[in-house]
């Protein structure tokens, strides 16, 4: 059974730093790709951040520059730095892994806010 279970969401306030975590089970992990999703209220999600198997990344224009993905494979975790804070970042963040098998974890929440 595949899980992904996220961390480290919170409140913030604009200009701070959060790190989410998500740590997987039930799969090899250094053969997926991972990436991290994003739903803020009234919205659909979409996604925020990529990486392959093998490190590259990719970022939506709007956190660019400010986010950071990454993945420690010896520790089946895959984490999401995020500087710069703006409330527009604020949303639910999941992680997920990549086709051809897409598992969902169950969200942290992140508000950015004064």
């Amino acid at each position: 059974q595949v899980q992904l279970v996220e961390s480290g969401g919170g409140l913030v306030q604009p200009g701070g730093s959060l790190r989410l975590s998500c740590t997987a089970s039930g799969i090899i992990f250094s053969y997926v790709g991972l990436a991290w999703y994003r739903q803020a209220p009234g919205k659909e999600r979409g996604p925020v951040a990529t990486i392959t198997r093998s490190g590259s990344t990719d970022y939506a224009a709007s956190v660019k520059g400010r986010f950071t993905i990454s993945r420690d494979n010896a520790e089946n975790t895959v984490y999401l730095e995020m500087n710069s804070l703006k409330p527009e970042d604020t949303a639910v963040y999941y992680c997920r892994t990549e086709p051809p098998g897409v598992y969902w974890g169950q969200g942290t929440q992140v508000t950015v806010s004064s």
